[in-house]
């Protein structure tokens, strides 16, 4: 029986009576994360590169979750430009991803605490060495992690929380499942942990919090979002996907990333299946993601999307509309109604 023992010390019943208990109330869910953050829902949108603009995520925290402008390898003086027009659209709490690996973290970072950004999340890496920056701003911090030891090391060096990701997301992505992950994170560490991966309406959020997270993350539903400035393309390609239309390429290399298939994953990966070497493959990447979302070209674009993408039906939704049917539905699973 004590495989059956919650991280909070009861049976995983007692902990759903928990949740239920602490939960929805008008479909407005209270956990650790919520407080922390100051929203409504427990509902982050992932920091996506090109994709996590500011008009994505001021729809995301008008909404009543939180909203994420996405750094990857974009310089820092972008990422002013968006949190300040963030900043014009809405009164709510919303955060930055940083991607650690971007040749300008150090000055993004500096601009995050300079802005007094409410949250940082962080991926690629290791924020140790910004911490105290931004905890002398007043920013929370809360990295992306894809596995028990980085979950353990990051709550020692005194973060706020930690995104358990697992290998279902789109973009870069770490071995373990979400399944698996998530509920190894929370018995490892005190600090809440927010699922990430493979979720997207409220089957995937109730699932979450049966495991133990306190809020999801999702990424792919939220691209589908009438707010996204992805092109239409991209949305289309999103609601045409099933549920094997994913695959890793960079797997061999040490740099899995999950997309949509395409011409430009079939000649990676028999690129990679030949032995290329890893520069030569990479150049069929450089800038595709922003073919992608910008151009809309589906076929040497890089498809960022999870394998959540085969459940993804529609791209007519408001963000709004997203998060209230997730959250409806969600509340509806664990036993409360709105």
């Amino acid at each position: 029986m004590n495989n059956m023992l919650s991280p909070l010390g009861g049976s995983i019943l007692a902990r759903w009576k928990m949740i239920i208990e602490r939960g929805c109330v008008k479909r407005n869910m209270k956990t650790r994360i919520t407080e922390l953050l100051g929203i409504e829902y427990p509902i982050i949108q992932g920091g996506m590169a090109w994709v996590g603009t500011h008009e994505l995520a001021s729809a995301v925290s008008n909404a009543g979750g939180l909203g994420l402008i996405g750094a990857g390898g974009a310089p820092a003086s972008w990422v002013r430009e968006q949190i300040q027009a963030c900043k014009e659209e809405t009164d709510k709490p919303f955060g930055v991803n940083l991607m650690l690996m971007n040749a300008e973290a150090d000055e993004i970072a500096k601009v995050i605490a300079e802005e007094n950004v409410k949250v940082v999340t962080t991926g690629a890496g290791n924020p140790g060495k910004y911490i105290n920056m931004w905890k002398e701003a007043g920013t929370v911090i809360i990295p992306v992690v894809a596995s028990v030891a980085l979950a353990r090391m990051m709550e020692k060096s005194g973060v706020s929380a930690v995104v358990a990701e697992g290998t279902e997301s789109g973009g870069h992505i770490g071995a373990a499942t979400t399944m698996t992950l998530v509920p190894q994170v929370v018995d490892a560490v005190n600090i809440p942990v927010i699922a990430a991966g493979g979720i997207a309406d409220g089957r995937g959020m109730a699932a979450a919090f049966m495991l133990g997270a306190e809020a999801v993350q999702m990424g792919t539903r939220f691209v589908a979002s009438i707010e996204s400035i992805a092109h239409q393309n991209y949305k289309d390609r999103i609601v045409k996907a099933k549920d094997i239309d994913s695959e890793v390429t960079g797997l061999s290399y040490g740099h899995p990333v999950r997309v949509l298939r395409n011409q430009m994953t079939k000649d990676y990966l028999k690129m990679e299946k030949d032995g290329v070497p890893f520069e030569e493959v990479e150049k069929l990447t450089l800038g595709s993601l922003k073919k992608a979302v910008v151009d809309g070209d589906t076929k040497y674009g890089s498809l960022m999307a999870g394998q959540i993408a085969g459940l993804v039906s529609r791209n007519d939704l408001t963000c709004k509309e997203i998060i209230e049917e997730i959250v409806t539905e969600a509340c509806r699973l664990m036993g409360v109604d709105k």
